[in-house]
């Protein structure tokens, strides 16, 4: 046994040499003199560490870092710093390495990226809140280096492809975490490829039969989608060759989550998505020649195949927020299907794949890079210190993460704001004043209200009164963080004014009763008006809610008030909500990691159903409530408030059935209604709820609401239904 044990350590060491010049490899391009010796003495320095370390597989635990560092210099196109800091993120955390340690034999900033990337390491914890405080931490160290986060997706992209010896609850939150908050980071940094895999894993662990199907049919197609491609570029290959260009002609799969992302827009099944491919032109151009080259390369293409004039975008002539360009173009292919084409030059090209990285080689003095603007925009929303963390989080997405659109000032200064903004969030983008005074807006020399939302292109005039006050309702018109935070401390300073003043008069009003003005008294009127805070009871009193004779009925009642704040939902624990509901003996839900019988309800949003993969989440009031993994919360409840998810498993003694939808679609026909209904009431014997028709010019469209006993009764129902003469596809919706 033992000569074999070490025959094995043989083995891993060869594979960790192998491993550790594959990463020398890989960083080649960015080495300056001096930058191996210090690669190799981070190396050493891991290897040492983490030398009696394995991960969750059995692997020794330096593969980790070493993979991670590859990501980074590969993938993202980091130089030596990161490369160094990557294989050191782990020591300090989980050996006895200190940062004293690492700044002396590395210097001060690459002691400052580790200890952003510890810092981060516990980004997200058991508590919700806490866990988006941490989110915002780490942004406070994007801010001072953007290294930290990019070294962060690199070691989460790596978890995320070697997440199969995880426990499932586990693969579950890790999943959600990325879809919610890593995925849109990737995109927003420009990360393109990035963010496309680690929707795909995530896809993979939340909904992993959709991930399964749709990539067992791009499998199947494959050679077919091969030869499409072949004949679709040859034409194009050989003109833009004949015009004196350079470029590079190719097809590229779309992924899986955009596809499915595809189907569930369009309610369409995968065999109606046209576009599983792009073809991308990358041009290899001479950076003044660029723009001209690109539209010489999208007219060939137009001339051979006919566009869809709705579908061309030019993020060549103004570049997206964060550095995207390209000539994406739409054109009717040979077969009569729709081919994306996708224009672009080298440069243009490695800024969509490696993002911001790429920025820095192509630009050593960032100044005019979207990049600066970018961080600007997270310190801006860091410095407002707002209590709610989780709003911080929302916000934080909603800004960052969406769409742009451009609006021009009347001196045809370009603004960039976040689709879906209206003339007030501009208001605020220009200054804090001019939004708190706004009272309406000229868009495009028309006067439209504050509420006005913007379109592209727009120019915006604002106009202001010096009576004008920011108001509470306000808050439902803006949806960029700058201006929701400005108006919130707005708010709260006006009435903080009025909690003062009626806090003078509150006191007043107890002396003439003889109440002792003290905290304790004051927390019991707070109880006794059910307020949630004195300062609400302060502002009450001022505006005239609360008088005096409602102070005396507080005097005059016998009951004792307790003056504890009521308890916060936050500090609810799972076990105390087992207890509390134990369920009956029949139930079909085993729930906890000791799957026990407990009282639960189903979830409106998803309306699971047995064979459904599921969890439980713990409610503030009603209890535990059971969702499918892949329900449209699933994701933002499993990243946010991870501590109050439990595992959940069907009982299979049971045979109860379950509400759930199914849309049908189909040719208009003589009887269709009745032989759909014989399959479902006949055949299957299922009970139906409701059925609604709509007809429309020959096409049959309906809804019937039915009870199943679970996912294998229902898929067998639908195998059934879409062999009814005329109707060409059956899919399940969410009540």
């Amino acid at each position: 046994m033992k000569t074999e044990l070490v025959i094995d350590l043989e083995a891993e060491k060869q594979e960790i040499l192998k491993r550790y010049r594959a990463l020398l490899r890989a960083s080649k391009s960015t080495l300056q003199k001096g930058d191996k010796k210090e690669i190799r003495k981070a190396f050493d320095m891991a290897l040492e560490s983490h030398k009696d370390m394995r991960r969750k597989s059995g692997e020794p635990y330096i593969y980790h870092p070493i993979a991670v560092a590859q990501i980074a210099a590969e993938e993202i196109g980091l130089g030596t710093t990161s490369i160094v800091c990557a294989l050191l993120h782990d020591v300090v955390e989980d050996t006895d390495i200190t940062l004293e340690d690492i700044e002396r034999e590395f210097g001060k900033k690459t002691a400052k990226i580790i200890d952003g990337l510890t810092k981060i390491s516990g980004v997200f914890d058991t508590n919700s809140s806490l866990q988006a405080e941490n989110f915002r931490k780490m942004l406070l160290t994007l801010a001072d280096d953007v290294r930290v986060i990019l070294i962060k997706l690199a070691d989460r992209l790596h978890n995320m492809r070697t997440m199969d010896f995880m426990p499932r609850h586990k693969q579950l939150k890790i999943a959600s975490e990325t879809i919610y908050l890593y995925a849109p980071l990737a995109h927003r940094l420009g990360l393109y490829a990035i963010k496309s895999e680690l929707e795909d894993l995530s896809m993979k662990y939340l909904d992993p039969d959709t991930y399964k199907f749709i990539a067992k049919k791009l499998n199947e197609k494959k050679a077919e989608r091969a030869l499409f491609i072949k004949k679709f570029v040859e034409p194009i290959d050989e003109i833009v060759h004949e015009q004196g260009l350079v470029a590079d002609v190719y097809g590229r799969p779309k992924s899986i989550h955009s596809i499915w992302n595809k189907m569930k827009k369009k309610n369409i099944p995968f065999e109606e998505v046209y576009d599983l491919f792009a073809i991308r032109i990358i041009l290899d151009s001479a950076p003044e020649n660029e723009k001209a080259d690109c539209w010489k390369a999208y007219s060939i293409v137009t001339d051979l195949y006919r566009p869809n004039p709705d579908r061309l975008r030019d993020w060549v002539s103004s570049p997206k927020g964060n550095g995207y360009e390209s000539l994406h173009t739409t054109v009717m292919g040979p077969r009569g299907q729709w081919v994306e084409v996708q224009i672009r030059t080298q440069r243009m090209n490695e800024i969509a794949e490696k993002g911001f990285a790429a920025h820095w080689k192509y630009k050593e003095s960032s100044n005019d890079n979207g990049l600066d603007q970018w961080i600007q925009k997270v310190r801006e929303m860091l410095s407002n210190p707002e209590a709610n963390a989780l709003d911080f989080l929302d916000d934080f997405k909603m800004n960052l993460f969406s769409d742009e659109i451009f609006i021009f000032t009347p001196k045809g200064a370009l603004i960039q704001l976040p689709l879906g903004a209206t003339a007030l969030d501009f208001a605020f983008e220009i200054h804090t004043d001019v939004g708190a005074t706004c009272i309406g807006a000229k868009v495009n020399h028309k006067l439209v209200p504050i509420s006005y939302k913007l379109q592209n292109g727009d120019q915006v005039e604002i106009i202001t009164s010096s009576k004008q006050t920011p108001k509470e309702d306000w808050l439902n018109t803006v949806v960029t963080a700058k201006a929701k935070s400005k108006i919130k401390s707005s708010l709260k300073e006006e009435k903080r004014k009025i909690a003062e003043n009626g806090k003078e008069i509150l006191e007043r009003k107890m002396k003439s009763l003889k109440i002792t003005y003290n905290t304790d008294n004051i927390q019991k009127l707070s109880y006794f008006f059910k307020l949630p805070s004195t300062q609400e009871l302060f502002v009450n009193v001022a505006l005239g809610k609360i008088e005096l004779k409602d102070i005396k009925e507080y005097l005059s009642s016998e009951k004792e008030v307790e003056s504890r704040a009521p308890e916060r939902p936050e500090n609810l624990t799972v076990d105390m909500v087992k207890n509390k509901i134990k369920g009956s003996e029949n139930d079909i839900l085993l729930i906890g990691e000791d799957q026990q019988k407990i009282d639960y309800t189903l979830a409106a949003c998803c309306n699971p159903i047995p064979g459904d993969d599921v969890f439980g989440f713990v409610t503030v009031s009603e209890g535990i409530k059971i969702h499918r993994t892949n329900c449209p919360n699933a994701a933002q409840l499993m990243s946010n408030y991870g501590y109050r998810v439990v595992k959940a498993k069907w009982n299979k003694q049971q045979e109860l059935t379950f509400l759930t939808g199914l849309r049908i679609v189909g040719i208009d026909d003589v009887g269709l209604i009745n032989n759909i209904t014989r399959v479902i009431s006949t055949d299957f014997k299922v009970n139906m709820r409701s059925i609604t028709v709509d007809t429309n010019e020959g096409i049959f469209d309906g809804s019937i609401m039915i009870f199943v006993n679970d996912t294998e009764h229902l898929e067998n129902l639908i195998k059934n239904l879409l062999k009814v003469r005329g109707v060409t596809g059956v899919t399940r919706f969410d009540a």
